[in-house]
């Protein structure tokens, strides 16, 4: 066996290794492409479905289709805080008076999954347990404005103040690829109620 055959043999093994490290990389950029899209787009889903949720309820604040059992539209919010607010609505149009309570819940809760900042938004209506829905998801925050569009600081006192509130809310995947998380954000700028301005 000569040298120049000992350096075919070498030439070729390299050129196989090359080849072989190319399809590796290959195959795992494929894997992590079809990740992230199958990931995105299970995360859009279901900020969609939040958003529609939340802009749906969020709209009806104070609405009644019997305008007898709540005269007063101011007082419709009865509490609400940085991720946290209860509200009074009439989900069915039936004439009965709903509370609605959103509540962003801690990291502890969700802590069995790979992602640190996952969390359960929980929405409740008339503290019925049966009706609660929970979403996991990484931010639920609010802001309030009063009329004036100035923003009222926490902790509010006066619920009654509340013309606007700003809604922002992202979802994160619960896994991640190489430690990145698919993320969507969906924020609603000083979303109002035609009912919080019937005063």
């Amino acid at each position: 066996m000569g040298s120049s055959t000992m350096l075919d043999i070498i030439g070729a093994l390299m050129i196989g290794g090359f080849f072989m490290l190319s399809v590796v990389s290959y195959s795992i950029r494929t894997s992590e492409a079809s990740y992230y899209y199958n990931d995105d787009v299970i995360v859009q889903r279901l900020l969609s479905e939040v958003s529609a949720q939340l802009e749906n309820d969020f709209r009806r604040i104070g609405y009644c289709s019997d305008p007898l059992k709540l005269p007063d539209p101011s007082k419709s919010i009865i509490a609400a805080d940085s991720t946290r607010i209860t509200f009074l609505t009439d989900l069915e149009s039936d004439g009965t008076l709903d509370t609605v309570r959103y509540t962003l819940g801690s990291t502890s809760v969700l802590a069995g999954t790979p992602n640190p900042r996952d969390r359960m938004l929980s929405r409740r209506v008339n503290n019925n347990f049966a009706s609660v829905v929970q979403i996991p998801c990484t931010q639920f925050q609010l802001r309030y404005f009063n009329a004036l569009n100035a923003p009222i600081p926490f902790p509010i006192t006066v619920p009654s103040e509340i013309y606007m509130i700003q809604l922002a809310v992202s979802v994160e995947s619960s896994a991640a690829f190489d430690e990145d998380y698919p993320v969507a954000y969906w924020q609603q700028f000083r979303l109002a109620s035609r009912n919080l301005r019937n005063r």
